[in-house]
């Protein structure tokens, strides 16, 4: 990507990640109070509705280049809209309000809400459709997986890197059909294969501690505007991510040069789809293995954010309460 422009230190350190981690916060809170009752859409206009009121308050000039429109105009955060203040810092977004509405919908681990804020044209607008991804965590040598590699000489190289045996590699991969071969040659690797329903934003990030997460490695085809988030807070701590847009119809291919991509087929490494400095916040929505979940106490709520920082590789973690209401 061309160079960016940095986005005033001052302004991530003292507003960007408490403003991010204020509106995943209230994002979260919004769809957690639709846990368990089977209504996805309701969720998820929920948290859009609430990320979208106070981004509107965020202090710098926000442009969205990755949203989510929850099926709702009057609550959309779409593709292009800008957000917040008529002066201050210029800087890109992009937001999952909820990210794995199923999950919440069902109370499943691992839903959350999340978004990225970072100097203008610094973050791969994409359209969406898929993308096919692998992603490990920090501290291996550059290159070490690739997409264009058979899975099992991915598995072999991460193990050979970590000085174990390939089955005491973990894949994550969604459980979806378009899987199965993916699975069965990772299965037929040694590895071991950590299923999940749904929320891949999550199960990529979950390669950055692996020690703490017992993820090693993710692979398998899903959101791209997710790939582009998940890129985002692996760059925050030294990770390795490839990605891959699936443009398989014409209006794809359209919406893509909308995006301003124009090459079909095109290998985005990390550094492809996030330069400069970046900033990312991620609050659980239901309790998973990168936050935990929403908690409603009696007279208080609870919530847990995990925020990055790629310029400083810091990592927080942010576990708030507020008197109720929130």
């Amino acid at each position: 990507m061309s160079p960016t422009p940095s986005i005033d230190a001052r302004a991530i350190g003292r507003f960007l990640i408490i403003e991010l981690t204020r509106a995943t916060e209230l994002a979260a809170v919004a769809a957690a109070r639709l846990r368990g009752r089977g209504d996805e859409m309701s969720a998820d206009l929920a948290a859009v509705g609430a990320m979208r009121e106070y981004l509107t308050q965020l202090p710098a000039q926000g442009r969205v280049v990755i949203g989510d429109d929850a099926g709702g105009v009057d609550a959309a955060i779409c593709f292009g809209d800008t957000l917040g203040a008529e002066s201050g810092p210029r800087v890109d977004l992009a937001v999952a309000p909820l990210e794995g509405a199923t999950l919440c919908a069902k109370d499943m681990a691992g839903s959350i809400s999340i978004a990225a804020a970072a100097a203008p044209g610094a973050l791969l607008t994409v359209p969406n459709v898929y993308m096919d991804k692998i992603a490990i965590g920090p501290g291996y040598p550059p290159d070490l997986v690739d997409l264009d590699r058979a899975p099992g000489d991915n598995i072999a190289a991460l193990a050979a890197a970590k000085g174990v045996a390939p089955g005491d590699v973990t894949v994550c991969i969604l459980d979806r059909p378009r899987h199965a071969g993916l699975i069965a040659k990772c299965r037929a690797a040694g590895a071991r294969v950590r299923l999940i329903s749904d929320g891949d934003v999550a199960g990529v990030i979950v390669t950055a501690d692996s020690a703490e997460t017992g993820v090693d490695l993710y692979m398998g085809r899903g959101g791209a505007p997710e790939g582009v988030l998940a890129a985002a807070a692996l760059a925050c701590v030294g990770g390795q991510m490839q990605g891959r847009l699936a443009l398989e119809t014409a209006d794809q291919r359209a919406e893509a040069m909308r995006h301003g991509i124009e090459a079909a087929g095109r290998k985005y490494a990390i550094d492809d789809m996030v330069s400069g400095d970046v900033v990312v916040c991620a609050t659980g929505v239901t309790d998973g293995p990168l936050v935990g979940g929403v908690v409603f106490g009696r007279g208080y709520v609870e919530t847990e954010t995990v925020a990055y920082r790629s310029t400083t590789r810091t990592i927080r973690r942010i576990r708030a309460r507020r008197p109720a209401p929130i």
